[in-house]
């Protein structure tokens, strides 16, 4: 039973883990929270406040929106991920555009109660994907499919304490779900498993809360700095779990599990400048927790497994943007953004296909009446190849059903958003 509980728990981890390999931002995290920021490749975020968005990264930046504002909007991704290598004894393990295309979508409300005093609501994700990499992947007995979706809930207050600076913070409240699964990729007879059959599957959810925090400094007329911090989110996968690898025999029969999965920390300190009249420059410099992410465990009704050590380092994000007035009512962005991997070259393999990412961006924004306007976003994510190789050799280990994996992940994303800004 141990052995069985061993090769269902190494299932989830590459469900969880295969996600990172379309995710836009480092590890499985999303930075796609709408089209207008999306336009200067999120340059600067914490101190910028054009719409009501500026509460999801920022809640301080609330006092600095007149009225009642609506912001909503969406954001469609187009990963085209593929990967290739060798499995076993050099078994082709191949798989095209294995990442699925998604619409993610977000709402906003901000209302200014007083002088000093605003509150808002937001709706949006920071996490989630969804691969596929098919059954007849050479390595799919490392893991073949993945798919993560939380969806956040934020209600957030901020308040100017002096002239020149606000203070923000909100309740977040996240709800989580996800599936992973591993097939085998050749038959073993004498076990009764046969190439495609199900080795181990998971499915599970959670809900949790967060909290986050921001200020804002407003140095004089023309330059303001922001800074703001998300709290880490404990969720626990909670759901059942089939498979050859936790019954042989019988890979129909559902069995109880989950796993612990924490959603990171993360920082951001941010600029904004108006140089000219038509011309401002802003730049962010981002930070996530992802060394608290060491070990991943899978806990069962009778006992727990450690799957592997993750190792993982933290990650920082560099942006820097430009925005141009380019006429009263039309408004040109432009950024460029650099994100560094979560993860080291010696710890990297074919479930963690961690790597740098470079975000060339540009968008605009036009003032369609005195309450309306409408902004859109597009982006272009190059992703430095990643290689990796993975190994789980022994009785029991995923290896036994098609060797290890040896392989080289290239790819590119496309992003276009729209957003609508109305202010009443």
């Amino acid at each position: 039973m141990k052995m069985n509980k061993t090769l269902l728990s190494a299932a989830v981890a590459v469900g969880l883990l295969s996600t990172s390999t379309v995710t836009h931002a480092a590890g499985f995290q999303l930075a796609e929270y709408s089209a207008t920021g999306l336009g200067r490749a999120y340059a600067g975020e914490a101190a910028m406040a054009d719409g009501a968005d500026a509460q999801w990264r920022n809640p301080a930046m609330l006092t600095y929106l007149e009225g009642t504002q609506v912001s909503v909007g969406a954001i469609y991704v187009d990963p085209n991920i593929d990967i290739e290598g060798t499995s076993g004894a050099n078994t082709p393990a191949n798989s095209k555009d294995f990442a699925h295309s998604a619409v993610i979508p977000n709402f906003y409300v901000s209302h200014k109660y007083n002088e000093k005093f605003a509150l808002g609501f937001a709706a949006g994700t920071n996490y989630g994907m969804e691969t596929d990499l098919g059954k007849d992947f050479g390595g799919a007995n490392h893991g073949n499919e993945a798919s993560v979706t939380t969806m956040e809930l934020n209600l957030n207050a901020a308040y100017q304490v002096l002239e020149t600076v606000s203070i923000g913070g909100g309740i977040r409240y996240i709800m989580a779900e996800g599936s992973f699964g591993a097939v085998s990729a050749n038959s073993i007879s004498q076990l009764g498993v046969e190439k495609g059959d199900a080795l181990k599957y998971m499915e599970g959810d959670d809900t949790a809360w967060g909290w986050q925090v921001g200020t804002a400094w407003q140095i004089n007329e023309n330059n303001r700095l922001g800074f703001t911090y998300k709290s880490e989110v404990d969720l626990t996968l909670t759901g059942h779990a089939n498979g050859h690898g936790f019954n042989f025999g019988q890979p129909n029969t559902k069995d109880a599990g989950s796993m612990d999965l924490a959603l990171p920390a993360t920082a951001e300190l941010a600029s904004f400048h108006q140089l000219t009249e038509k011309v401002a420059v802003h730049a962010s410099i981002n930070w996530t927790n992802w060394s608290s992410f060491k070990e991943l465990v899978a806990d069962f009704p009778t006992e727990s497994v450690l799957i592997k050590e993750e190792n993982w380092e933290d990650n920082y994000r560099f942006a820097v943007g430009t925005t141009y007035q380019m006429t009263p009512k039309l408004v040109l962005r432009s950024g460029i953004a650099y994100d560094t991997s979560a993860v080291s070259e010696e710890h990297r393999t074919a479930t963690i296909p961690e790597t740098d990412r470079t975000w060339l961006s540009i968008g605009a924004g036009y003032q369609w009446s005195e309450q309306l306007t409408l902004d859109a976003g597009f982006t272009y994510i190059l992703a430095k190849d990643a290689k990796m190789n993975e190994s789980d050799p022994g009785v029991g280990g995923a290896d036994m059903f098609g060797g290890s994996f040896e392989g080289e992940v290239t790819g590119s994303i496309w992003l276009v958003g729209i957003q609508a800004n109305y202010r009443f």
